[in-house]
C-alpha cells in the first residue's frame, strides 16, 4: 500500500489521506480546509486525484475539517461510497447541506455588498450538492469488519470526541494503517473515552493539543465565572461553539452551573444555530455512544432557548441585557456568530468566550492573540468586548492523554505519522512519541508520499 497526505499537514484543518492499494484507491476522510488564505484557497486546486479514480471514502467523524470537501468530491465525479458510523451519517445529513447553504449566503451577500475580488463570487458548493453527497453514504457499525473495496477491509472503534466519531484501522489481508481521527478526552463528561488499538503496522494520530496539557481546572467553574463577571456588568456573552460537540458540552455545563446555583436560574440562554439544535436530539438516539442517560439529554437539550429564525436572530441584537448567546461556528468563520460579533464585540461590557481549539489564520485566533478589530463581511469591526478561552472544554485529547492511548499499543507500529496539528504541537508530540516510546515517527509534508511495506 502507498499513504499519501493531502491535508492535516502544519495545520488542523483539511484532513484527507489517500490510501493506495494493488487496485483499489480510497480516501480516508474528506474535509475542508480552514484558516489562512493560502490554505482555504487549496479547496478551489484541481483535486491532487481525480475524484472518478477514488473507489470509496471512510470518514472518521462529522466535524467539516473531515467531511466538508465531499460535496466537490461527488459534483467533480466521485461515484464510490462514503462508509463510517451511523451517527456520522446522521451527523452530515444535517452539517453538509447547511454548510452548502451557508456557501451560497456568503456568496450573495458578497456580491450585494462588492467585497469579493471575483465577479460574481460563487460558492465552493452549494446545499444541492451538499445533498447529492449524502446519497453515496453507507453506514457501518463499530467494532465488526467491513468491505471497502478490493482486498481492502476497515473496522471502527470509538474515538470520543463527538458523537459517532471514529478509529479507523483499515487492512489489506498483509498490512494494517489506523487512523486517529480526532481522540477524545479520557474523562469528558459527554463523551466516552477513545477505545484502544493493540496492534497495527502503520499509525496516523493527530495532535491538536501534541504540545500541551489541559487545565486540570473544572471548565464549567469557568464558564460559569465569566458568565456572571459580564452580567454583572450588565454585558452579554457571545459562545462561538462548533454546532456538534462543543454546543451540547456548553449546554450540559450551563444546565449544571444553573442546577448548582452558580448561575442564575432566570439568566437566558440562547441557542442560535439550527444545525447545533438538530445534533443535540440525536444524543437520544444514540444513547450507546455517550454517558448521559435519557433524563440527561433531556436537560441537555432544555438548557438554552432555541432560535429558530432569522428574524429571532436579529432581534437577539437589539437586545441590550444581561444574557448567553451560544452560536456557530467555533472558531468564528462563518454561520450566525459573525452577526452576533459584529453586534456586540465593540461594547467593553460584554464577553466573546472561545471553548475550543482556534486554527491559526482564524477570526478566533486573532482576536485571542489581541486584535482590536476584526474583518466580518467585508467591514472592520472595532473589538472592545473581552475576549478569553478555556482550553478544557476542548473535544481533543491532550498531549498526555494522547501518549496513554497509546501506550495501549502491545507493539509498536512499524512507522507512526504526525498529523493534524499546527507545526510546533505536531513536532513537539513527534519528539515525546521517539523519546517516551523508542517508536519511528515522521511529521509528513502536503502531499508527501509513504510506502507501507
Amino acid at each position: 500500500m502507498q499513504l499519501q497526505f493531502l491535508g492535516a499537514t502544519g495545520t488542523v484543518t483539511g484532513s484527507k489521506y489517500l490510501l493506495t492499494g494493488d487496485s483499489e484507491r480510497i480516501l480516508v476522510d474528506c474535509g475542508l480546509f480552514q484558516g489562512y488564505k493560502q490554505l482555504r484557497l487549496r479547496n478551489w486546486d484541481d483535486f491532487p486525484v481525480a475524484p472518478g479514480e477514488i473507489d470509496a471514502v471512510v470518514l472518521t467523524h462529522a466535524h467539516l475539517d473531515h467531511s466538508g470537501y465531499l460535496p466537490v468530491l461527488v459534483r467533480d465525479g466521485f461515484r464510490g461510497k462514503i462508509l463510517c458510523s451511523e451517527a456520522t451519517y446522521d451527523l452530515c445529513k444535517i452539517l453538509l447541506p447547511d454548510s452548502g447553504r451557508l456557501l451560497e449566503e456568503e456568496a450573495i451577500h458578497a456580491n450585494r455588498k462588492g467585497y469579493s475580488r471575483h465577479a460574481p463570487a460563487l460558492p465552493l458548493y452549494t446545499e444541492a450538492d451538499a445533498v447529492r453527497a449524502l446519497g453515496h453514504f453507507a453506514p457501518v457499525p463499530f467494532g465488526q469488519p467491513f468491505p471497502i473495496c478490493g482486498k481492502l477491509t476497515g473496522q471502527l472503534a470509538l474515538a470520543g470526541h463527538i458523537l459517532g466519531a471514529a478509529i479507523v484501522t483499515i487492512g489489506d489481508g498483509q498490512r494494517s494503517i489506523t487512523f486517529s481521527g480526532d481522540l477524545g478526552r479520557e474523562h469528558d463528561d459527554i463523551m466516552v473515552p477513545p477505545q484502544p488499538i493493540a496492534h497495527s503496522d502503520y499509525l496516523v494520530v493527530e495532535s491538536t493539543y501534541g504540545d500541551r496539557l489541559h487545565d486540570p481546572a473544572d471548565p464549567a467553574i469557568q464558564l460559569g465565572e465569566t458568565i456572571r463577571r459580564t452580567a454583572a456588568r450588565g454585558g452579554v456573552t457571545v459562545i462561538p461553539a462548533f454546532a456538534v460537540g462543543r454546543a451540547q458540552s456548553l449546554l450540559y455545563a450551563i444546565h449544571q452551573l444553573k442546577q448548582r446555583g452558580l448561575l442564575p436560574a432566570t439568566l437566558p440562554v440562547y441557542l442560535n444555530s439550527p444545525m447545533a439544535t438538530d445534533a443535540t436530539a440525536l444524543y437520544r438516539k444514540h444513547r450507546s455512544l455517550h454517558r448521559l442517560d435519557q433524563r440527561q439529554c433531556e436537560a441537555m437539550c432544555r438548557a438554552a432557548h432555541i432560535v429558530n429564525s432569522v428574524e429571532e436572530s436579529i432581534a437577539l441584537n437589539q437586545r441590550q441585557v444581561p444574557m448567553v448567546i451560544i452560536a456557530a461556528s467555533g472558531m468564528a468563520t462563518g454561520g450566525r456568530v459573525l452577526h452576533h460579533l459584529k453586534a456586540f464585540a465593540g461594547d467593553a461590557r460584554n464577553t466573546i468566550q472561545f471553548v475550543g481549539f482556534q486554527a491559526g489564520g482564524t477570526r478566533g485566533a486573532a482576536m485571542l492573540a489581541g486584535a482590536t478589530e476584526i474583518k466580518i463581511h467585508g467591514e472592520y469591526v472595532p473589538l472592545r468586548a473581552s475576549v478569553c478561552q478555556i482550553d478544557n472544554l476542548s473535544a481533543h485529547a491532550d498531549a498526555g492523554e494522547i501518549m496513554r492511548w497509546l501506550g495501549h499499543f502491545q507493539s509498536p507500529p512499524q512507522r507512526t505519522f504526525v498529523t493534524h496539528g499546527e507545526p510546533a504541537a505536531a513536532d513537539a508530540l513527534r519528539h515525546r512519541i521517539e523519546e517516551t516510546l523508542h517508536w519511528d515517527c515522521r511529521v509528513p509534508g502536503y502531499l508527501e508520499q509513504q510506502e507501507l511495506l
